[in-house]
């Protein structure tokens, strides 16, 4: 091990926020954790909203960034893991009240760690990341609910969650998958990973939304909230499942209890942050084996000294797919 390594860090003076590259010692870890050397990471729309002011994201500053990581174990205080462990951690206060994975090395909880299923590649773990993970829960509660020849919408089609979600759909066989993006030139991309259908946002809201609308999906997994969210729900058939994951449209939403009481519509929230440790192993044995699409995502490389420009293209919305960062 090296005496420092470099990590990504936000930092504030007064009402000033920073994010830049910064060497550390190495004695600045928690050696009563898990010691990982990181081999990659990812950035995820939560990490760029954590280079923001007033986003709620981070609220102890200076903290290093990063929600997802995977590596080597280095170092072991806990009997679970020994070194040369491959392992992956998400969620939980990483990169949000504890150190994150956009660094070389970190200490992580033991608790908060899971051991790299054998179908997967540290690589490929993080060409899913947080964004696969939390996919797969979704896509995990649409088919608990939604049959395979009902219809499927996406929204954020182009984005990490919505690309996987996509693909994870017509893995499991799904027939009428419906993606929501306003990009045209993502069209063939979205095809290939299975959408039988791409839309923009801007057909599915009307002038006037209304309680009620005619019934177009059986199952909707919404990345965006907002508008979109909102004149979706009216749409859903009777007893149909929407799980929302996302907020790149805001956090708003307005309804009524109709398509709740007269349709018996059904909506859950996605959250990938505290799911318990049984959960996660089953979603990511699953995403190893029998849900496998690592090869059909779109994903580029980036090393730990050039995340600004992912960050800026994820705060825009120009962002397309996956970004794995390297160290």
């Amino acid at each position: 091990m090296t005496n420092q390594f470099r990590a990504f860090v936000v930092s504030k003076q007064d009402q000033t926020i920073e994010a830049r590259l910064v060497e550390k010692d190495f004695n600045v870890l928690d050696f009563e954790g898990v010691i990982i050397k990181i081999a990659y990471s990812s950035l995820n729309f939560k990490d760029a909203l954590a280079t923001q002011p007033k986003t709620g994201v981070v609220r102890n500053y200076p903290l290093t960034l990063g929600i997802d990581l995977a590596g080597t174990v280095v170092k072991s205080p806990d009997p679970r893991f020994s070194i040369g462990d491959e392992v992956i951690a998400t969620g939980y206060g990483l990169g949000v009240s504890a150190p994150g994975g956009l660094s070389e090395y970190q200490s992580v909880p033991a608790d908060w760690l899971v051991k790299l299923p054998q179908n997967l590649s540290l690589k490929e773990s993080m060409i899913y990341g947080t964004a696969g993970f939390t996919a797969a829960l979704a896509v995990a509660k649409i088919s608990e609910n939604v049959t395979k020849d009902e219809a499927v919408l996406v929204t954020g089609a182009s984005g990490g969650v919505g690309s996987i979600a996509i693909a994870l759909l017509h893995q499991l066989g799904y027939q009428k998958i419906i993606a929501v993006s306003r990009k045209t030139a993502v069209k063939t991309w979205l095809e290939k990973l299975g959408a039988t259908e791409i839309i923009p946002p801007e057909a599915l809201i009307p002038a006037k939304i209304r309680p009620l609308a005619p019934q177009q999906f059986s199952g909707i997994i919404d990345t965006v909230g907002g508008e979109l969210l909102t004149a979706l729900l009216p749409q859903l058939h009777y007893e149909g499942t929407a799980a929302l994951c996302g907020n790149a449209g805001g956090i708003q939403l307005s309804t009524t209890v109709l398509p709740f009481i007269l349709r018996g519509i059904k909506v859950f929230g996605i959250d990938s942050v505290n799911q318990p440790m049984v959960k996660r192993q089953k979603i990511w044995q699953l995403l190893g084996t029998d849900w496998k699409v690592t090869s059909q995502l779109k994903y580029e490389e980036v090393p730990l000294t050039a995340i600004e420009d992912v960050t800026k293209a994820l705060l825009s919305g120009t962002h397309e797919g996956r970004s794995i960062i390297t160290m």
